[in-house]
């Protein structure tokens, strides 16, 4: 079977090639399997050159393919040499929806060694790919038997013993739909199917504390996951369950989690949840230390923006001496306004004066944790998904009283939603994590507000030290 995602991911990593011509290396690899079916063996360059279909095809046809299979045999034996140089140890991980490895960003750092990888997304699992060269990316559809059965055998192969699940939670959290029998709340059922393949010492899951109260459809009947994880595995694994909150271990933020802890029956170390840390961290704690930095407004000129902003430039050049991370974000004139005149943990729906307003000055009808800013005591507000926006939920700065105005208006600083720079403080990410500078920055904010904290994931592997 060819391995084409997987191939892609490794030209982008040791290739300087375009993502045009890798998709076209790609293509020509699956011509020539179409020609002569793919084996590995040295012969099959030797046999495809003689095959009539392949001698029909035009010089440049020919030399295309021929140069394409010469790498996908160079990606192979990198393969090969990679996993007869695995680390045989405790400690090997399978980590499952891995998206870009947020999850995992201290586990190596402490002694876990994350060695294959699985995610669904190919733009992902690219960047999971560059951030994390060592382990083994398998790109495709778990519910695909094909990748499911690969998954399995490069575990096996490389000694995974730990396998770290976190499938999509959108099917029951509390921001998203929640559909009855949304086929994503059954991806628990592949990790069951793993850790029976697979036989890991431990395993980990994580999700919204619904997971703990969702029925999927097994067979004929609906069961809540919890039931299915002790009918299918409580025979073989110690299974505990948590419901978290991340602030409760150093991280500055709050966000509520269902996690599971397994332990093989065999083994002497029960895996359990660490004990709270005695001291919660703050807003304050986390981003209290970085200067004012104003937002850019897109609608107005630059003499506009000036005068609402006199410091913007050299505000705007101290942040990005501090982070790439650290720019300002953009908003409209009439979101900015309206932040301004809203002071630390209020909402501007609590201001009659400066209400938000649509474009037509028709009022703007939403919930209280909107346009509202955050709290220097106490830790973030979950980062969702959606976290570019004033309108959304519990997204602005928390601010500074910066003056008074002309009307006897209260102005206060950093009328804007968190920079990313702001979000990894919050998310734990750790200051020296390698994502590529030129990383989409909306990709990067998106992918933040579908995480786990990695601080959080940190402290529980810790616990198997």
């Amino acid at each position: 079977m060819l391995e084409l995602s997987n191939f892609k991911l490794w030209l982008t990593e040791h290739k300087a090639y375009s993502h045009k011509t890798i998709g076209n290396i790609a293509s020509r690899v699956k011509r020539a399997d179409g020609i002569l079916p793919w084996f590995n063996d040295a012969v099959y360059q030797f046999h495809l050159e003689q095959s009539e279909e392949y001698q029909m095809l035009s010089a440049a046809v020919r030399s295309q393919i021929k140069k394409a299979v010469k790498l996908y045999f160079e990606f192979v034996n990198d393969q090969g040499a990679k996993q007869d140089n695995k680390r045989e140890s405790a400690m090997n991980v399978l980590s499952l929806f891995a998206n870009i490895g947020v999850a995992e960003a201290y586990l190596k750092e402490i002694g876990f060694n994350v060695v294959v990888a699985n995610e669904l997304i190919e733009r992902r699992a690219i960047l999971y790919s560059k951030i994390y060269p060592d382990t083994y990316m398998i790109c495709g559809d778990i519910t695909d038997k094909k990748i499911f059965d690969k998954v399995v055998r490069e575990s096996i192969d490389r000694g995974v013993n730990i396998i770290m699940a976190t499938p999509p939670c959108q099917g029951m959290s509390t921001v998203g739909q929640k559909v009855v029998d949304d086929e994503r709340n059954r991806l628990v059922c592949q990790v069951i199917e793993a850790i029976k393949e697979i036989k890991p010492k431990y395993s980990f899951i994580e999700n919204v504390p619904m997971f703990f109260n969702t029925k999927i459809k097994v067979g004929n009947e609906k069961i809540l996951i919890p039931e299915l994880l002790e009918n299918e595995l409580g025979n073989d694994y110690i299974i505990n369950k948590y419901l978290v909150d991340t602030k409760d271990y150093s991280v500055p933020q709050s966000r509520e989690r269902a996690i599971v802890l397994m332990t093989r029956k065999d083994q002497r170390k029960e895996w359990v949840i660490p004990e709270k840390d005695a001291k919660v961290k703050t807003m304050r704690d986390a981003i209290g230390n970085l200067p004012k930095l104003d937002p850019f407004i897109t609608d107005v000129d630059e003499e506009e923006l000036l005068k609402i902003f006199p410091h913007f430039y050299e505000r705007r050049e101290r942040a990005l001496q501090i982070s790439k991370w650290h720019t300002p974000p953009h908003h409209i004139k009439r979101q900015v306004v309206v932040m301004q005149h809203t002071p630390t943990g209020k909402s501007a729906f609590d201001n009659p004066k400066y209400y938000p307003v649509k474009a037509n000055g028709e009022a703007v009808k939403g919930f209280r944790n909107t346009y509202k800013r955050q709290n220097w005591d106490a830790p973030a507000y979950t980062v969702t998904m959606d976290n570019r926006k004033i309108s959304s939920q519990d997204n602005v700065h928390p601010g500074r009283f910066e003056y008074t105005d002309e009307n006897g208006d209260d102005i206060y600083s950093d009328a804007r939603t968190l920079t990313l720079y702001e979000l990894m403080i919050i998310m734990s990410i750790p200051p020296n994590w390698p994502v590529p500078e030129n990383t989409s920055e909306a990709f990067l904010r998106r992918i933040i507000g579908e995480g786990i904290p990695p601080l959080f994931v940190k402290k529980v592997f810790e616990k198997l030290l």
